[in-house]
């Protein structure tokens, strides 16, 4: 205390959250470790909402398993249990805080400052570590800024954890929220990437190297550069947070366009200042090209809804359209980058774990002798290349490799040592003897490391205002066009095998397997008889991809034959996993040449959530390409009135009907069945549509909305091909009953379709069929 430089008072919020328990605790113990002798004094504040005693119950359990670094070796003058005593100081210097209301912050502030008068220390300053969800923010600053403010003089550091906003919009309005508040050398917005001990020595590495990458660092000589984070674990436990954000919001609008700015920008004459490397940045991000729907791939794995309807307990027809995969092509108009692919990937549920930045060369060169006959640093043939390794994968430490071939490269001696290379080890194929490669001294974990920078006040590891303005600006356009592009489903793990490949065909990307091979190997379909016609069964998500299959067979064959396709369409929820099935994975299905029509309608309004015209624009027709003319809607709301008999929409329906389809008969009927054998909208024991010359009829619904219009029966049986599905166990009762029973319409309207001169075929899947 006798060469006190003064007093900095820690509080960190949400102190017993995950982030807490995992990370920050031990990152702000590693702190006290690396200062303790620095001449400052310490406390540490943890803060949630909970109540104090079962708070400080948490809080310390969280503390008694802080881990002394491994690597800790004392020195001579040091303790060799030094960090066994600086653990026990640490937990006396600690104590929690419910901080909930404006009371709170103010009993806190007090105590701060009683505690300082009692031991004659003077404020140096406070770091306040946002470890809660960004809803908090706001009401947060305004009591820290009210109540909790250090004295003039003393300096205030405010860390904010991602995600910070959603889209642009969202984070101007944060931004400027926050901005009331605090300064902007007041905010730290936390990347913890920024932190990883590879990506943080990308520009002091471009910068020590400046002799030999000068010549090279441009498009006449990179040939493309990727920057990739893989992740075996899924979204399952953080669903909620996931649909919200997807992982272009969760880890490329962030994370690795951070990693892009350091490789694309220029750089500034000193890369230690903050302001300078800002200035940069932003230039940088001014030479992006926009993105556009061409420029990105996606995907989503097969057990991703699953999760969604569980944890989020969504009904089981739910289909999330939320991307956990995706590689997007990026351009630069800068010209230096000027035509050089950068390729940004990440996904969950992929083959392995790793997080790099590759730099490929482009290599002019032919060798005629085979390579075994030279060594690497020789071979002009070899592949040139400068890797960031951030972590995990094969070599499963940080790393900079670069290739022999390119040159000898520069490292600070005190914080990375050249590594002996894994003979058995290849790197994107060359064994590691082919680089120079370097690892870090001292391996340190991204929170310490940035909690060390925000304590040294150094803000070129941290996202500015501008900075994150400018990403959100960037991906807020793409993130707004692909909310319905189709998401390539994969299983998950090695099983993905090449369905997530993809490569770039002039400026845009594309998968390379045009069609996903869903199917696991073992796939069967019973198929048999059901009441004389043909039946396909199977669990219902191989039947729905066998349906959509056969659709589109059926759609592309009679295109060849006609030039069109008419295909019908029903309502219900049945057919809704259809819909989200021929949307995301059929892209050769001829839409510009079909006809959608519909079997039945409610009679509402379009726009209304009961209509089945909007669940199928819904989940079909705003995501594949039908032209708007080929699209017909029943016309239910005709004079600002619902299915009024004088208003003859039926007859105009009919007309429609007779006016563009030959014969008045649909190439594809597709059908439901109701637990009563109702189908279309024909109930037992309807006035009409049962039979009759009408082809479009009113008919009521013993459920609401009662009023529908409908398809007749005898309609339905001169369509070419009549599909009926049928979903789930509550259908297996009137299934049963249908296999006995003969032809009668009236009492089971379903037991009446019989194309005349068409084939019927039944779709159920095994809970339907077998109970």
């Amino acid at each position: 205390a006798e060469a006190s430089q003064g007093h900095i008072s820690v509080v960190l919020l949400g102190a017993t959250g995950d982030l807490a328990k995992k990370y920050l605790w031990q990152g702000l113990f590693q702190l006290y470790m690396d200062q303790v002798s620095s001449g400052y004094s310490f406390t540490f504040h943890g803060a949630a909402l909970t109540a104090v005693e079962p708070g400080q119950r948490l809080m310390f359990d969280v503390l008694k398993k802080l881990a002394c670094p491994p690597d800790e070796s004392p020195n001579r003058y040091e303790s060799p249990n030094r960090c066994a005593v600086l653990k026990d100081q640490f937990l006396k210097l600690s104590q929690y805080h419910q901080l909930k209301t404006a009371e709170n912050y103010t009993v806190l502030n007090r105590e701060i400052e009683t505690l300082l008068h009692q031991e004659g220390l003077k404020e140096a300053g406070r770091i306040f570590y946002f470890s809660v969800p960004p809803f908090a923010y706001t009401e947060i600053a305004h009591h820290i800024n009210s109540s909790c403010r250090p004295p003039p003089g003393a300096w205030l550091r405010v860390v904010l954890e991602k995600p910070f906003g959603h889209d642009l919009e969202s984070a101007q309005q944060l931004a400027a929220e926050l901005s009331g508040f605090f300064r902007e050398e007041e905010m730290y917005r936390v990347d913890h990437y920024l932190g990883k001990q590879a990506v943080a020595h990308i520009l002091p590495f471009r910068h020590q190297n400046r002799r030999f990458l000068d010549p090279i660092w441009n498009r006449h000589h990179v040939e493309r550069v990727e920057i990739v984070l893989k992740e075996t674990v899924d979204a399952k436990g953080r669903i909620s947070f996931y649909e919200q954000y997807g992982v272009i919001r969760d880890v490329l609008q962030n994370h690795l366009t951070e990693a892009l700015m350091f490789l694309t920008m220029e750089l500034p004459d000193n890369v230690s200042r903050a302001e300078e490397v800002l200035q940069c940045k932003l230039k940088a991000f001014q030479s992006l090209q926009g993105l556009e729907k061409k420029s990105v791939v996606l995907g989503q794995y097969q057990a991703y809804t699953s999760q969604v309807q569980e944890e989020l307990q969504k009904a089981q027809d739910y289909i999330s359209t939320t991307p956990t995969f995706a590689g997007v092509l990026i351009h630069s108009d800068n010209p230096r980058w000027e035509g050089v692919p950068f390729l940004l990937t990440s996904g969950k549920a992929l083959d392995e774990r790793v997080g790099y930045v590759r730099v490929l060369f482009k290599n002019r060169a032919y060798c005629p002798q085979r390579e075994t006959l030279r060594d690497a640093e020789h071979s002009q043939c070899k592949a040139k290349q400068i890797i960031f390794y951030i972590g995990h994968g094969a070599l499963n430490t940080p790393a900079v490799l670069v290739s022999r071939n390119l040159f000898r490269p520069i490292m600070p001696k005190d914080t990375w040592r050249e590594a002996e290379g894994q003979s058995d080890l290849h790197i994107f194929g060359q064994p590691l003897s082919d680089y120079y490669m370097y690892s870090p001294v001292k391996e340190r974990d991204a929170y310490s490391v940035l909690i060390s920078n925000i304590y040294h006040g150094r803000k070129d590891f941290f996202i500015t205002t501008e900075n994150l303005l400018a990403s959100w600006a960037f991906w807020t356009p793409l993130l707004s066009s692909i909310s319905h592009l189709p998401l390539r489903l994969y299983p998950g793990g090695v099983e993905n095998q090449h369905l997530l490949d993809f490569e770039m065909m002039s400026g845009e990307v594309a998968f390379t397997l045009a069609e996903p091979l869903l199917m696991p190997n073992d796939y069967r379909t019973i198929q048999s008889k059901f009441r004389q016609n043909p039946l396909v069964s199977a669990w219902s998500e191989d039947l729905i991809s066998q349906l959509a299959s056969d659709i589109e067979k059926t759609a592309s064959r009679t295109v060849v034959q006609t030039g069109q396709f008419h295909l019908a369409l029903s309502g219900g929820s049945s057919p809704v996993v259809l819909f989200q099935q021929l949307a995301r994975h059929h892209y050769a299905f001829p839409w510009k040449d079909t006809h959608i029509w519909l079997v039945d309608e409610r009679c509402v309004p379009l726009a209304d959530t009961e209509s089945n015209f909007f669940t199928l624009h819904k989940h079909l027709l705003q995501r594949v390409r039908v032209p708007y003319f080929n699209i017909h809607p029943m016309p239910v709301h005709l004079n600002q009135r619902l299915c009024v008999e004088e208003d003859r929409g039926t007859e105009l329906y009919a007309k429609e009907i007779m006016a563009l389809v030959a014969n008045a008969s649909f190439d594809l009927v597709l059908l439901g069945m109701g637990t009563d054998g109702h189908t279309a909208s024909l109930f037992p024991h309807s006035e009409t549509g049962l039979e009759g010359a009408q082809t479009v009829v009113l008919t009521e619904s013993p459920v609401k909305p009662h009023q529908r219009m409908s398809l007749s029966l005898p309609l339905i049986n001169k369509a070419r091909q009549v599909f009926v599905l049928v979903l789930g166990k509550g259908k297996h009762n009137i299934t049963t009953l249908l296999s006995r029973v003969g032809h009668e319409p009236r009492k089971w309207p379903i037991s009446g379709v019989s194309p005349s001169s068409g084939q019927l075929v039944w779709y159920m899947d095994y809970e339907a069929l077998l109970g």
